[in-house]
């Protein structure tokens, strides 16, 4: 890993096969590293090709106590639980073949009463993983530098005392359910994913901006916690 600033943290594969294989074993090693600290992994995981290409390799991880973790989600889409577009749908489809207790798995509720779903949802935080939050938030990052549903120019960028809530996206006519910055920015391990041609414009973009800028994805990360981006040589080809 390489150092790029206080706040943030490098790791450039060669292959998209060597970036997938560094992010699936960052994953399992900080898993192994909090249940050896506190007994349980708290874990947020994020939609996007990234993720599910980590999550179909983790299926094939049999030598880990799968009973330890406890799954979150770091946004949702304001559509049911079976519908294609809902991250919790794609997640679980390889989440549900391991031995994960069900009461241990918590999606966002976006699809109906999401002010109310979004508070609840706090409480569950609040009430499971303690101060330290999450031992492990995934994010990624669209072309237009939004991160989670942080999206550009919405109310949520502004929120400093929640750890969830219902953001309007005017640019997408949609609301959906999303963390806060306190709550990615206070959590243990953060990690965004950005592979691929298609994010080689956006990453330097986010990188050298102001920590506030036009680009949601840049407030992530802080000296405590630096953000560990994780990059193959097709999105780091700018930098």
């Amino acid at each position: 890993m390489l150092e790029y600033d206080q706040r943030r943290n490098l790791f450039i594969g060669k292959t998209e096969a060597e970036t997938l294989q560094f992010a699936t074993d960052h994953w399992i090693n900080t898993a192994l590293k909090a249940i050896q600290q506190r007994g349980y992994f708290f874990v947020a995981l994020s939609g996007g090709s990234t993720p599910i290409a980590i999550y179909e390799r983790l299926t094939k991880v049999h030598n880990f106590d799968w009973s330890k973790v406890f799954l979150f989600w770091s946004d949702e889409r304001a559509v049911p639980p079976d519908h294609p577009d809902s991250n919790y749908h794609t997640a679980m489809k390889f989440f549900s073949t391991l031995p994960i207790p069900k009461n241990q798995i918590f999606r966002m509720k976006a699809e109906v009463e999401i002010e109310k779903n979004a508070l609840d949802y706090e409480e569950k935080i609040r009430r499971y993983t303690g101060k330290q939050l999450f031992d492990l938030v995934m994010l990624g990052t669209g072309e237009d530098g939004h991160t989670a549903s942080l999206f550009p120019n919405t109310k949520a960028l502004n929120v400093t005392d929640r750890l969830v809530v219902a953001n309007h996206i005017p640019q997408k006519n949609c609301d959906r359910m999303t963390f806060t910055y306190p709550c990615i920015n206070e959590s243990a391990n953060i990690v965004l994913y950005a592979l691929g041609k298609n994010k080689a414009e956006i990453v330097p973009k986010i990188l050298k901006a102001p920590i506030v800028s036009e680009y949601p994805a840049s407030k992530i990360g802080t000296a405590k916690t630096p953000a560990l981006w994780v990059l193959d040589e097709f999105s780091s080809q700018n930098l």
